[in-house]
């Protein structure tokens, strides 16, 4: 069992290194035109909104096929006092604050969007949302993207934070059966691969298409034009 579980780590860290350094993508990863948000933008962020973004990795991008959407990458601003707002998100290996430029200039230019929480946030609940964003920083990436695990992604932390600060869920917690079946063009062998034979059907996810879509945000910026 020991070797089996080593073994299927293993494998795992193996597929999600050539996943986000995969050959077909290491043109775009190298050379693709970033993203940026016009200044006034970046003057109105406000603690709460939620930026998505593309970013250009094979793996990532299996993630936004899967959704059925432009993105593949979401994280939270918690923090507006300093020179720059502060963007909570969780990747590979670790959950991580960056700050706002950095993590918009990772995404493929054209593609980000920012989206705010419908019911603005009182101080109380700003106060509460950084605390639930913060206490995710330095957790280990799920690659298994299973929304009950103790570990992080991306989507995953966004929907907590939230739902922890204000009692709202932002996104739709689906399993990965009723996920694919949304999507039927959409290729399962990646997947297959990616889980080893064996796609854990009922588990339950969060996934960055949801927020984009969900109704309880309101849109402020969106800059993907290349859907």
């Amino acid at each position: 069992m020991v070797w089996k579980c080593l073994r299927r780590g293993v494998a795992i860290l193996l597929l999600s290194s050539f996943s986000l350094l995969g050959l077909t993508d290491l043109h775009a990863a190298l050379f693709t035109p970033r993203a940026r948000l016009p200044p006034e933008i970046v003057r109105e962020v406000q603690v709460g909104d939620v930026v998505f973004t593309r970013e250009p990795y094979y793996f990532l991008r299996k993630v936004a096929d899967a959704g059925g959407s432009w993105t593949n990458h979401v994280g939270i601003i918690i923090d507006t006092s300093g020179p720059e707002p502060l963007v909570a998100e969780s990747k590979v290996p670790r959950a991580v604050l960056t700050p706002l430029s950095r993590f918009v200039g990772r995404s493929e230019a054209g593609y980000v969007a920012i989206r705010r929480p419908q019911q603005a946030l009182t101080q109380i609940q700003e106060k509460a949302l950084a605390e639930a964003a913060q206490a995710r920083i330095g957790r280990w990436y799920d690659l298994g993207f299973n929304l009950h695990s103790s570990r992080q992604f991306c989507s995953k932390l966004v929907y907590e934070s939230l739902l922890e600060a204000t009692g709202k869920k932002v996104g739709t917690v689906t399993d990965f059966a009723s996920l694919l079946q949304q999507h039927p063009d959409v290729p399962q062998a990646f997947w297959r691969i990616w889980y080893l034979g064996r796609i854990p059907w009922q588990r339950e996810t969060v996934t960055p298409a949801s927020q984009y879509q969900s109704t309880a945000l309101n849109t402020v910026f969106d800059a993907s034009q290349h859907e």
